[in-house]
Protein backbone atom coordinates (compact mmCIF):
# COMPACT_ATOMS: atom_id res chain seq x y z
CA UNK A 1 0.00 0.00 0.00
CA UNK A 2 1.22 3.56 -1.07
CA UNK A 3 -0.32 6.80 -0.03
CA UNK A 4 0.68 10.01 -1.56
CA UNK A 5 1.15 12.97 1.08
CA UNK A 6 3.45 16.21 -0.06
CA UNK A 7 4.48 17.15 3.53
CA UNK A 8 6.66 20.79 3.29
CA UNK A 9 5.14 21.96 6.65
CA UNK A 10 5.00 19.84 9.75
CA UNK A 11 3.40 21.46 12.78
CA UNK A 12 4.16 19.75 16.18
CA UNK A 13 1.97 19.33 19.31
CA UNK A 14 3.57 18.29 22.46
CA UNK A 15 1.56 16.73 25.74
CA UNK A 16 1.64 19.90 28.21
CA UNK A 17 3.76 20.25 31.55
CA UNK A 18 6.45 17.83 30.17
CA UNK A 19 9.14 20.12 29.10
CA UNK A 20 11.66 16.75 29.23
CA UNK A 21 10.07 15.97 25.35
CA UNK A 22 12.26 18.63 24.42
CA UNK A 23 15.01 16.04 23.06
CA UNK A 24 12.35 13.69 21.25
CA UNK A 25 11.09 17.11 19.42
CA UNK A 26 14.61 17.53 18.22
CA UNK A 27 14.35 13.92 17.10
CA UNK A 28 11.74 14.81 14.97
CA UNK A 29 12.46 17.96 14.01
CA UNK A 30 15.84 16.65 12.59
CA UNK A 31 14.06 13.32 10.60
CA UNK A 32 11.87 16.11 8.73
CA UNK A 33 14.15 18.27 8.19
CA UNK A 34 15.96 15.64 6.62
CA UNK A 35 13.96 15.34 3.94
CA UNK A 36 13.13 19.44 3.17
CA UNK A 37 10.34 19.91 5.55
CA UNK A 38 9.85 22.77 7.40
CA UNK A 39 8.76 21.83 11.16
CA UNK A 40 6.80 24.37 13.23
CA UNK A 41 5.41 24.24 16.86
CA UNK A 42 2.52 25.42 18.28
CA UNK A 43 3.22 28.65 21.24
CA UNK A 44 2.10 26.91 24.11
CA UNK A 45 4.57 23.45 23.95
CA UNK A 46 7.39 26.14 22.47
CA UNK A 47 7.20 28.20 25.56
CA UNK A 48 7.07 25.03 27.85
CA UNK A 49 10.14 23.44 26.13
CA UNK A 50 12.39 27.70 25.55
CA UNK A 51 12.00 28.08 21.55
CA UNK A 52 10.07 29.84 19.73
CA UNK A 53 6.80 28.76 18.25
CA UNK A 54 3.55 29.92 16.47
CA UNK A 55 0.06 30.52 17.64
CA UNK A 56 -1.93 27.27 17.05
CA UNK A 57 -4.57 28.55 14.86
CA UNK A 58 -1.79 29.95 12.03
CA UNK A 59 0.32 26.92 12.17
CA UNK A 60 -2.51 24.02 11.75
CA UNK A 61 -3.52 26.68 8.22
CA UNK A 62 0.02 26.29 7.31
CA UNK A 63 0.82 22.51 8.06
CA UNK A 64 0.29 19.59 5.70
CA UNK A 65 0.68 17.45 8.41
CA UNK A 66 0.47 17.16 12.67
CA UNK A 67 2.45 15.63 14.64
CA UNK A 68 1.45 14.70 18.38
CA UNK A 69 4.22 14.36 20.71
CA UNK A 70 2.45 12.57 23.77
CA UNK A 71 -0.49 10.16 24.52
CA UNK A 72 -3.59 9.34 23.89
CA UNK A 73 -5.35 12.30 25.74
CA UNK A 74 -2.26 14.80 23.50
CA UNK A 75 -3.95 13.14 20.54
CA UNK A 76 -7.61 13.80 21.27
CA UNK A 77 -7.05 17.16 22.62
CA UNK A 78 -5.48 17.69 19.28
CA UNK A 79 -7.71 16.34 16.87
CA UNK A 80 -10.19 18.25 18.09
CA UNK A 81 -9.14 21.45 18.58
CA UNK A 82 -7.70 21.15 14.83
CA UNK A 83 -11.17 19.71 13.84
CA UNK A 84 -11.55 22.39 11.41
CA UNK A 85 -8.51 22.27 9.76
CA UNK A 86 -8.99 18.71 8.60
CA UNK A 87 -4.92 17.78 8.70
CA UNK A 88 -3.88 13.98 8.84
CA UNK A 89 -2.30 13.85 12.57
CA UNK A 90 0.50 11.51 13.54
CA UNK A 91 1.04 10.36 16.72
CA UNK A 92 4.09 9.44 18.35
CA UNK A 93 3.63 7.78 21.76
CA UNK A 94 5.26 9.15 24.90
CA UNK A 95 2.76 7.91 27.00
CA UNK A 96 1.96 4.76 28.28
CA UNK A 97 -1.20 3.50 27.07
CA UNK A 98 -0.56 3.96 22.95
CA UNK A 99 -3.90 3.56 20.84
CA UNK A 100 -4.33 6.10 18.89
CA UNK A 101 -0.75 7.38 19.00
CA UNK A 102 1.24 4.06 18.30
CA UNK A 103 4.38 5.33 16.70
CA UNK A 104 7.72 4.76 19.63
CA UNK A 105 9.86 7.18 19.96
CA UNK A 106 12.72 4.31 19.02
CA UNK A 107 10.76 3.90 15.54
CA UNK A 108 10.35 7.42 15.01
CA UNK A 109 12.81 8.62 12.35
CA UNK A 110 12.45 5.38 10.51
CA UNK A 111 8.73 5.97 10.22
CA UNK A 112 9.03 9.84 8.98
CA UNK A 113 10.97 8.33 6.49
CA UNK A 114 8.14 5.94 5.36
CA UNK A 115 6.14 9.19 5.32
CA UNK A 116 8.33 10.46 2.27
CA UNK A 117 7.84 6.66 0.43
CA UNK A 118 4.04 6.61 0.95
CA UNK A 119 4.38 3.44 2.81
CA UNK A 120 1.78 4.26 4.97
CA UNK A 121 -2.30 4.52 5.55
CA UNK A 122 -4.74 7.36 6.82
CA UNK A 123 -7.65 6.11 8.63
CA UNK A 124 -10.62 8.42 9.27
CA UNK A 125 -12.22 7.84 12.85
CA UNK A 126 -15.51 9.59 13.21
CA UNK A 127 -16.29 12.33 15.24
CA UNK A 128 -18.90 13.33 17.33
CA UNK A 129 -20.45 17.41 16.62
CA UNK A 130 -22.44 18.19 19.16
CA UNK A 131 -25.07 21.46 19.74
CA UNK A 132 -25.79 22.60 23.34
CA UNK A 133 -28.48 25.63 23.48
CA UNK A 134 -30.59 27.18 26.19
CA UNK A 135 -33.71 28.01 25.43
CA UNK A 136 -33.94 31.17 28.19
CA UNK A 137 -30.59 32.70 26.84
CA UNK A 138 -31.11 31.98 23.20
CA UNK A 139 -27.36 30.99 23.06
CA UNK A 140 -25.50 27.72 21.08
CA UNK A 141 -22.48 26.25 21.86
CA UNK A 142 -20.77 23.92 18.79
CA UNK A 143 -18.12 21.56 19.60
CA UNK A 144 -16.58 18.16 18.09
CA UNK A 145 -15.75 15.57 20.01
CA UNK A 146 -13.15 12.71 19.53
CA UNK A 147 -13.78 9.51 21.97
CA UNK A 148 -17.32 10.62 23.96
CA UNK A 149 -19.59 12.88 25.41
CA UNK A 150 -20.70 12.30 28.75
CA UNK A 151 -23.75 13.34 30.27
CA UNK A 152 -22.83 13.24 34.26
CA UNK A 153 -24.18 13.85 37.55
CA UNK A 154 -23.09 17.35 39.74
CA UNK A 155 -21.59 15.37 42.67
CA UNK A 156 -20.88 11.73 44.13
CA UNK A 157 -23.99 12.12 46.56
CA UNK A 158 -26.27 12.54 43.60
CA UNK A 159 -27.77 10.66 40.58
CA UNK A 160 -28.65 12.32 37.30
CA UNK A 161 -31.94 11.73 34.92
CA UNK A 162 -31.74 11.60 31.40
CA UNK A 163 -33.87 11.97 28.46
CA UNK A 164 -33.06 10.63 25.55
CA UNK A 165 -34.37 11.09 22.09
CA UNK A 166 -33.67 9.40 18.70
CA UNK A 167 -34.84 11.38 15.92
CA UNK A 168 -36.83 13.84 17.98
CA UNK A 169 -38.71 10.69 19.48
CA UNK A 170 -38.37 10.11 23.02
CA UNK A 171 -36.76 6.56 23.20
CA UNK A 172 -35.70 5.89 26.49
CA UNK A 173 -35.01 7.67 30.42
CA UNK A 174 -31.89 6.84 32.26
CA UNK A 175 -31.58 7.19 35.85
CA UNK A 176 -27.83 7.08 37.63
CA UNK A 177 -24.56 8.23 37.27
CA UNK A 178 -25.00 9.39 33.48
CA UNK A 179 -24.93 8.80 30.27
CA UNK A 180 -22.41 7.86 28.10
CA UNK A 181 -22.47 8.87 24.05
CA UNK A 182 -19.68 7.48 22.24
CA UNK A 183 -17.80 7.01 18.90
CA UNK A 184 -16.60 3.78 18.02
CA UNK A 185 -12.72 4.77 19.16
CA UNK A 186 -14.14 6.31 21.80
CA UNK A 187 -15.70 2.56 22.40
CA UNK A 188 -12.39 1.27 24.87
CA UNK A 189 -12.04 4.42 26.63
CA UNK A 190 -14.80 5.35 29.23
CA UNK A 191 -17.31 3.17 27.46
CA UNK A 192 -15.45 0.31 28.61
CA UNK A 193 -14.98 0.91 31.60
CA UNK A 194 -19.04 1.16 32.01
CA UNK A 195 -20.00 -2.08 30.79
CA UNK A 196 -19.59 -1.09 26.95
CA UNK A 197 -19.05 -3.01 24.17
CA UNK A 198 -15.70 -2.66 22.02
CA UNK A 199 -16.42 -1.46 18.57
CA UNK A 200 -14.63 -1.61 15.17
CA UNK A 201 -12.83 2.34 15.48
CA UNK A 202 -13.95 2.55 11.54
CA UNK A 203 -17.58 1.46 12.28
CA UNK A 204 -19.83 4.55 11.82
CA UNK A 205 -21.72 4.37 14.83
CA UNK A 206 -22.87 6.26 18.23
CA UNK A 207 -22.68 3.71 21.31
CA UNK A 208 -25.04 4.75 24.20
CA UNK A 209 -24.03 3.35 27.65
CA UNK A 210 -25.36 4.08 31.02
CA UNK A 211 -23.16 4.29 33.76
CA UNK A 212 -24.63 2.69 36.76
CA UNK A 213 -28.12 2.60 36.08
CA UNK A 214 -30.64 2.56 38.47
CA UNK A 215 -32.31 -0.08 36.75
CA UNK A 216 -30.48 -3.59 35.68
CA UNK A 217 -33.29 -3.59 32.70
CA UNK A 218 -30.79 -0.50 31.11
CA UNK A 219 -28.51 -1.91 28.42
CA UNK A 220 -26.06 -0.17 26.20
CA UNK A 221 -27.57 0.68 23.05
CA UNK A 222 -25.43 0.94 19.14
CA UNK A 223 -27.30 2.40 16.60
CA UNK A 224 -26.58 3.77 12.90
CA UNK A 225 -24.62 6.93 12.87
CA UNK A 226 -27.28 8.87 10.54
CA UNK A 227 -29.35 9.17 13.69
CA UNK A 228 -29.44 12.38 15.65
CA UNK A 229 -29.29 12.10 19.22
CA UNK A 230 -31.57 14.81 21.58
CA UNK A 231 -30.62 15.08 25.13
CA UNK A 232 -32.63 16.53 28.29
CA UNK A 233 -32.58 16.57 31.69
CA UNK A 234 -35.14 17.99 34.26
CA UNK A 235 -32.31 17.84 37.03
CA UNK A 236 -31.20 21.89 37.92
CA UNK A 237 -27.45 20.58 37.98
CA UNK A 238 -25.49 18.06 36.00
CA UNK A 239 -22.96 18.48 33.35
CA UNK A 240 -21.81 17.84 29.64
CA UNK A 241 -18.40 16.27 29.25
CA UNK A 242 -16.30 16.76 25.95
CA UNK A 243 -13.46 13.83 25.47
CA UNK A 244 -13.04 14.17 28.98
CA UNK A 245 -11.44 17.40 28.70
CA UNK A 246 -14.19 20.19 28.18
CA UNK A 247 -17.09 20.64 30.40
CA UNK A 248 -20.61 22.91 30.31
CA UNK A 249 -23.41 23.08 32.71
CA UNK A 250 -26.45 21.14 31.82
CA UNK A 251 -30.02 22.18 32.84
CA UNK A 252 -33.69 21.83 32.32
CA UNK A 253 -33.70 24.81 30.32
CA UNK A 254 -31.26 23.51 27.87
CA UNK A 255 -30.75 20.69 25.13
CA UNK A 256 -28.21 18.96 23.49
CA UNK A 257 -28.04 17.64 19.77
CA UNK A 258 -25.63 15.18 18.99
CA UNK A 259 -24.69 14.27 15.75
CA UNK A 260 -22.22 12.49 13.50
CA UNK A 261 -19.92 15.41 12.18
CA UNK A 262 -19.39 16.09 8.69
CA UNK A 263 -15.80 14.91 8.50
CA UNK A 264 -13.97 12.87 10.90
CA UNK A 265 -10.05 12.76 12.48
CA UNK A 266 -7.04 11.91 9.54
CA UNK A 267 -4.92 9.87 11.82
CA UNK A 268 -1.65 8.65 10.24
CA UNK A 269 -0.37 4.78 11.14
CA UNK A 270 1.71 1.92 9.72
CA UNK A 271 0.48 -0.34 6.66
CA UNK A 272 1.27 -3.09 9.06
CA UNK A 273 -0.83 -1.84 11.82
CA UNK A 274 -3.88 -4.14 12.91
CA UNK A 275 -6.05 -3.18 15.63
CA UNK A 276 -7.27 -6.49 16.31
CA UNK A 277 -3.48 -7.16 17.52
CA UNK A 278 -3.84 -3.87 18.82
CA UNK A 279 -6.58 -5.09 21.22
CA UNK A 280 -5.10 -8.25 22.16
CA UNK A 281 -2.07 -6.85 23.51
CA UNK A 282 -3.28 -3.55 25.24
CA UNK A 283 -6.06 -5.32 27.23
CA UNK A 284 -3.56 -8.39 27.78
CA UNK A 285 -6.50 -10.48 26.25
CA UNK A 286 -5.82 -14.49 25.41
CA UNK A 287 -2.65 -14.16 27.44
CA UNK A 288 -3.89 -17.58 29.59
CA UNK A 289 -4.24 -19.22 25.96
Amino acid sequence: MRTTLEIKRVGVVLRPSTPELKALFYQVKAAFEKHGSEVMIDSISAGMIGVLGQEFSAMCEASDILVCIGGDGTLISLARRSYSYHKPILGINAGTLGFLADINPIETESFIDKLFTGEFRIDERMMIEGVLSCKNKKEEKLFHSFNDIVISRPSISKMVKVDAYIDNRWFNTYYGDGLIVSTPTGSTAYNLAAGGPVTFPLTDAFIMTPICPHSLTQRPLVIPADFEIEIKTPEKESLVIIDGQEQYEFGPDDMLVIRKAPIGARLIHRVERNYFDVLREKLSWGQGR
